[in-house]
């Protein structure tokens, strides 16, 4: 059986249920699965932030679905204990995978990714957590520019701010420039750059690197607005 989480699930006829999951080593995988009744309902553990232990049916009955079809399903620990800001950010990394993995890019390497992110969320809610795991998504999709070298292959430094071009990736800026413009749009510190990259940002960076992250997802995303997004913000106004 492989370790599997379930990103998102919807009710198909009465008693089944079609999973978009993220299974380790894999990646994400489309299936269908029934509920069963009584004592065999597996109603309880068919949740987000579950970790499972999955079997798929060699069977091809719903391949023409797109969809692969579950023989088994069990609980391989208790639910992650998400609540508040850390629970609203569970949904946006769900919905963050739904939205852009695909059989083109089904994120293999994720898995791991994503369960320490849970983990790390579990314990408490730090910002931090979404960027890094934003991070591998966006390297598995083939779409992170370098965090070591600059467009002109020279080492990213602490010391130096840089301007990030689409396509090409951060060019340096004069020092003149950057002092003049650090707080606008585009300028971004060589200091930050590199502690997002070896997973040390500092409280101080958390702002401008989760600008970085927006902008380097929105075109994947496109134009609809993420719901995790705007629930998140609904529950801070409250």
């Amino acid at each position: 059986m492989q370790r599997a989480y379930i990103l998102h699930h919807r009710r198909y006829r009465e008693s089944s249920v079609i999973l978009n999951m993220l299974v380790d080593g894999v990646g994400r995988v489309d299936a269908m699965t029934r509920l069963g009744n009584g004592k065999r309902s597996i109603k309880s553990i068919v949740q987000p932030f579950q970790p499972l232990l999955v079997q798929f049916s060699s069977q091809s009955e719903h391949k023409s679905q797109g969809l692969s079809y579950i023989k088994q399903l069990e609980a391989a620990a208790p639910a992650m204990p998400l609540t508040g800001d850390s629970l609203y950010s569970g949904f946006y990394l769900n919905e963050l995978l739904v939205r852009l993995l695909s059989v083109e890019h089904q994120g293999e390497s994720l898995f791991v990714e994503y369960h320490r992110a849970l983990m790390a969320l579990a314990g408490e809610f730090n910002s931090a957590t979404l960027r890094y795991f934003e991070l591998a998504l966006l390297k598995e999709l083939g779409a992170l520019p370098s965090l070591a070298v600059d467009v002109q292959g020279d080492l990213l430094l602490a010391s130096s701010h840089y301007r990030f071009l689409a396509d090409e990736g951060f060019l340096p800026v004069l020092q003149s420039a950057a002092g003049a413009f650090n707080h606008s749009k585009g300028i971004l510190a060589g200091e930050m750059l590199i502690a997002l990259n070896q997973g040390q940002l500092t409280e101080s960076q958390l702002n401008q690197a989760k600008g970085l992250m927006r902008y380097l997802l929105t075109p994947l995303l496109g134009n609809k607005p993420l719901l995790s997004r705007q629930l998140f913000v609904s529950h801070k106004g409250k």
